[in-house]
């Protein structure tokens, strides 16, 4: 990137400019909330689809925050006499946040979009221009340098990566692939030291003026390619990355084409992250990973777990060859130019695919926690279902689960005391009438909102854990109930205890 293509950002050593607009923004109640209460829930969700009409018909007043709408998140000309009444508009045009169009017209030099933080915090995620809202809207038409070096803003992956994140308080973190910068911001309120990474010296610069303009403490920021600009001798608590993770022929548009071969940039980035690792850390990715012919995709994805770790990788989605190339292809707005062109990359993405004999893409998430275990866990499965957001807690206890049962034998699990989880709710499926329901349902409104088959046994079971007694006494009672023989019972049961352990359907009580 060169220097002048940087020149045209906001500069990062305004900190007093950036300390004044941060303080305007929110006296304005440029905010996500204020954002919501202005614009109404379907003008704030249409943005999210890049429709911006909604919001301009709800900002055609002159207060100061459709004032600051129109100018930062929309993109229109204002004048220079309603900015001046609610930014220092000469220290901000100085600093390169707006530049003069002309006449009596100021223009944002960058996308600022409010983003409300976990705790309440009002953030700001800085992007190029026409990337705050509903994805690259088509940046592909932009240009080869804008191609090569554009940045995006909030997407539905960043928030889905943030919202799976562990939050837990650790002394380093580090972001790979930072972007704008929303991981990194996340991580600098939880994390004592913060590192962010990427290929491009634009995201970095953008990726500082997040931090800074949402008040947030400054990152440590490099560039390269993965564990390129990491030393050897560092290792994390924390690691997170939204990669470039989209499988494409060739590197065309780098915030979302890795470069590599296939899925080799997610494949590498997991098998690499591990060393990188401190014992008891986390590394959480979102992936793309290729369905093969003649390939289980779970055995695909456990080949990629590190030694030491621990791992949970969950598919959120898979789409067929020709779904996922129109998807990308819309994304960079191909579909809106050439015909000829568009079909030319519509058969370089499956002459691609056909030469690597993929039949399908899938999209998810992977979870690493560094244990060094002897034996580890490595959970892939398929999860297409809604699940509840945060999910970071509901990751954190799952390994928590998995160290437990790790550590309890049969013996032990049965000496153990359990609780039903919080809104664990039971069904019973069957005819009407019928003495005895066909199967018992055990469904969580919690987390990953699970649903799992139970036995009569496991049902009762479920049903009075309440951590009184330990499990051995409650199958005994059970076995007394029902004519069952209490030491086959204790045989056969321990299984279907450790699968509602570990599914989160009953947690150990002490």
């Amino acid at each position: 990137m060169s220097n002048s293509s940087l020149a045209t950002l906001p500069s990062i050593d305004r900190a007093d400019v950036t300390a004044r607009l941060r303080d305007a923004l929110l006296a304005a109640n440029f905010t996500a909330d204020g954002l919501l209460e202005l614009l109404g829930a379907p003008a704030y969700a249409a943005l999210a689809r890049s429709e911006t009409v909604p919001a301009l018909r709800a900002t055609r007043g002159d207060t100061p925050l459709e004032t600051l709408v129109r100018l930062f998140l929309l993109q229109q000309p204002v004048p220079h006499a309603r900015v001046e009444d609610v930014l220092p508009l000469d220290a901000c045009v100085d600093a390169g946040w707006l530049v003069r169009t002309g006449g009596d017209e100021v223009a944002a030099a960058v996308d600022v979009r409010p983003y409300g933080g976990p705790g309440g915090e009002d953030w700001f995620i800085v992007s190029d221009l026409g990337c705050a809202v509903g994805g690259a809207g088509g940046i592909g038409g932009r240009g080869r340098q804008a191609d090569a070096a554009v940045v995006l803003g909030v997407g539905g992956a960043s928030t889905t990566l943030a919202g799976i994140t562990v939050r837990t308080p650790v002394g380093s973190a580090l972001d790979l692939g930072t972007g704008s910068g929303i991981q990194a911001l996340h991580a600098a309120q939880h994390a004592t030291r913060v590192t962010a990474t990427d290929v491009n010296p634009r995201a970095l610069h953008i990726a500082a003026l997040t931090l800074a303009l949402s008040g947030a403490p400054a990152a440590d920021l490099r560039q390269g390619s993965l564990f390129e600009p990491v030393r050897d001798d560092e290792t994390y608590d924390l690691i997170v990355s939204n990669p470039p993770f989209v499988i494409s022929p060739g590197a065309r548009l780098t915030y979302r084409d890795g470069g590599m071969g296939g899925d080799d940039l997610c494949r590498t980035l997991v098998q690499q992250a591990g060393e990188r690792l401190n014992e008891g850390g986390f590394a959480q990715f979102l992936a793309n990973w290729q369905h093969v012919e003649g390939e289980d995709w779970q055995d695909r994805l456990r080949s990629w777990v590190p030694r030491g770790c621990d791992a949970w990788i969950v598919q959120r989605e898979v789409q067929d060859i020709t779904q996922y190339a129109e998807l990308w292809l819309r994304d960079a707005g191909d579909h809106r130019g050439d015909t000829a062109e568009y079909q030319a990359r519509y058969d370089a993405w499956l002459d691609e695919f056909e030469a690597r004999k993929v039949r399908a893409i899938g999209f998810g998430w992977i979870a690493l926690h560094r244990t060094d275990a002897a034996e580890p866990s490595i959970t892939v499965e398929e999860w297409p279902h809604p699940v509840e957001q945060p999910l970071g807690d509901t990751v954190r206890t799952h390994f928590d689960r998995i160290d437990y049962l790790r550590a309890h034998d049969d013996a032990a699990l049965l000496a153990g005391h359990f609780r039903l989880a919080a809104e664990v709710v039971q069904e019973q499926v069957g005819l009407p009438g019928a003495e005895d329901p066909e199967h018992v349902v055990l469904r969580q409104n919690r987390g990953m909102r699970r649903a799992t088959k139970v036995d009569t046994v496991g049902a009762g079971f479920a049903g009075v854990c309440d951590g009184t007694l330990s499990a051995g006494r409650i199958l005994d009672a059970i076995a007394q109930l029902v004519g069952e023989d209490p030491v086959l019972l204790r045989d056969r049961t321990p299984a279907q205890i450790r699968l509602l352990v570990q599914q989160g359907f009953l947690e150990p009580a002490r």
